[in-house]
């Protein structure tokens, strides 16, 4: 289903908001109490796939409140994040580069300097919060290049590509949400939407270390700290929780250039709140992607996938954005137990007629 301009009547700016569900309050009955341990090395990976070497999720940092004070959800109070205590190694740039990675030299502030042509986009996106997001359009260019967490040749295309278009999904997304990026990396889209969007409350999902000391950092030096919070691990680990964290759910759960619909549905949904909806950014195959998926959805418990053009008048071309309800909640699949006979005797076992 496409809905080209339908919300060109939404609000624009920080507080700008479409027409839509109410934000979902997470489970009341959840106590949870959140790890601030960061210490499990983590294999690199693409932002294609979840990481295929196993590790202890947590949210990265140390909490300037004492140890023994518990944490609460998305939404529920405000969290506070320290600097990591070590700095993360350099590394080779992400798949987000399209050509060689170049010097690890990061590029002079003049790179990053917000375009006069879209200087009227930005304003309308980040409002008061534009010296903000320009803040962090320095930190993408210095840092995340050194870190190799974005490549080169896109500080040029940062605002254009990146920061411009991760601001326009914030008309889909409602007033006081609790929002879950997945695959945050060097925090697109998440962080941009925490700094467009203050009334939000924003937790990053990412499994590399390297990325989340970074975003931890980004988090600290943007003064973000009372809305934005890192968890170290993959979506299926933040979704079921682990001896030390509660599971983690949100009103909106949000993803760019992680995986096809099928796979980012499987992943994402189960973090959504019954209710609560995945807003994926997407490209070009946005609508074959729906027609494809569309049945894989329905049986991860999602609605019909939307195809939403957001940004129309603003950002040329608008962004690309499908939304999916998550109408019912599946469980995990039962495992089979042994078969057994007419009489009520399991088949092999040990009772079996001889």
């Amino acid at each position: 289903m496409t809905h080209d301009g339908t919300t060109a009547g939404a609000g624009s700016g920080p507080g700008g908001t479409p027409p839509g569900p109410s934000p979902v309050q997470p489970d009341p009955t959840v106590d949870p109490v959140f790890s601030a341990e960061d210490s499990a090395p983590m294999a690199d990976q693409s932002v294609s796939s979840p990481p295929s070497t196993p590790a202890d999720p947590a949210f990265s940092g140390q909490p300037v409140t004492p140890a023994a004070t518990p944490v609460a959800p998305v939404g529920a109070v405000d969290p506070v994040f320290a600097e990591p205590t070590t700095p993360a190694p350099t590394a080779a740039p992400s798949i987000m580069d399209d050509g060689d990675p170049g010097p690890g030299e990061p590029p002079a502030p003049s790179d990053v300097t917000l375009p006069p042509e879209l200087a009227g986009a930005a304003r309308t996106l980040f409002g008061d919060r534009l010296d903000l997001a320009a803040g962090y359009a320095e930190l993408l260019a210095t840092e995340g290049v050194v870190r190799g967490l974005i490549g080169p040749r896109e500080t040029p295309r940062i605002w254009e590509r990146h920061l411009l278009n991760c601001a326009a999904m914030a008309e889909r997304i409602p007033e006081g949400a609790s929002v879950i990026d997945v695959g945050s990396g060097a925090g697109l889209p998440g962080l941009v939407l925490a700094i467009a969007r203050p009334d939000l409350t924003v937790t990053l999902v990412e499994p590399l270390a390297r990325r989340t000391a970074f975003l931890v950092e980004a988090v600290e030096q943007l003064g973000l700290t009372r809305a934005v919070r890192v968890f170290r691990g993959r979506a299926e680990e933040a979704a079921a929780g682990t001896r030390d964290t509660p599971p983690l759910s949100a009103d909106i759960v949000t993803a760019r250039a992680v995986a096809a619909l099928d796979r980012l549905a499987a992943w994402c949904l189960p973090l959504a709140v019954a209710g609560g909806r995945l807003v994926a950014l997407k490209g070009a195959s946005a609508a074959e992607e729906i027609a494809e998926h569309g049945a894989a959805v329905a049986r991860l418990g999602g609605g019909e996938p939307e195809l939403h053009r957001c940004g129309v008048g603003v950002i040329d071309p608008p962004a690309t954005v499908v939304e999916v309800v998550r109408e019912r909640v599946i469980g995990p699949a039962r495992k089979k137990g042994p078969k057994r006979s007419r009489g009520g005797r399991r088949r092999g076992g040990r009772d079996r007629d001889r």
